[in-house]
């Protein structure tokens, strides 16, 4: 699994064109940590299984979600932590995976730029498949919804810390980035934000990994 170092600053998150819930633009400091350039993929969470004998995810049989190069989907937001946790790091923080997946472009729709790719998938589509931002990190839409470490909560944004935010204490659902290949438009802006409740194990959910510098 590569990593690529995402530099400790500030940057502009959110967006005043987007939902509600991605207002208002707001800076935030971020301290330097490093991001997974995929998402974690079948091969990669068929070690964690042979390493632990913790059952398989949803949708691990299927054939549609086999292939070794796909991001494992099907994952509930505890199987991904404890996924992260055996390999060493962790779910990253909502604010971590937009700046991460910004890579310094600011006030841009997508994490590469303005352009939206064409075509839609009617499966995860292999990773690196997609286009890679300045700090080449990939499929950041049109892949997979990535769960995050935060509880949601619409409105955070208006109160939320201007350094490190972490979410809120608590809440029903958790966090989600990414646009999903499940949707009629899998190409979800940079900003978009998405939740499910933890529990819940969909077709269109996997995980990204970070980690401390």
């Amino acid at each position: 699994m590569d990593f690529v170092e995402v530099a400790a600053g500030p940057f502009r998150m959110g967006s005043a064109s987007g939902h509600p819930g991605e207002r208002p633009v707001h800076e935030v400091w971020m301290d330097a940590f490093r991001m997974a350039t995929t998402p974690v993929t079948n091969d990669e969470y068929a070690a964690y299984l042979r390493a632990t004998a913790a059952p398989p995810p949803a949708f691990w049989a299927d054939p549609a979600f086999t292939d070794p190069r796909q991001p494992v989907v099907g994952l509930s937001w505890e199987e991904a932590l404890l996924f992260a946790r055996w390999a060493g790091a962790r779910l990253p923080t909502e604010a971590e995976w937009e700046k991460a997946a910004r890579g310094g472009l600011e006030g841009a729709r997508y994490p590469w730029g303005e352009a939206r790719p064409a075509g839609t998938f009617d499966r995860p589509p292999r990773v690196g498949q997609t286009p890679a931002n300045a700090l080449g990190i990939m499929d950041l839409s049109g892949v997979c919804h990535e769960w995050c470490a935060d509880w949601f909560d619409a409105g955070y944004y208006a109160h939320a810390p201007a350094r490190n935010p972490r979410g809120p204490a608590a809440g029903d659902r958790r966090v989600s980035r990414g646009g999903a290949w499940r949707h009629a438009d899998p190409w979800s802006p940079v900003a978009h934000r998405s939740s499910l409740p933890p529990h819940l194990r969909y077709a269109d959910y996997g995980v990204r990994l970070a980690c401390d510098p």
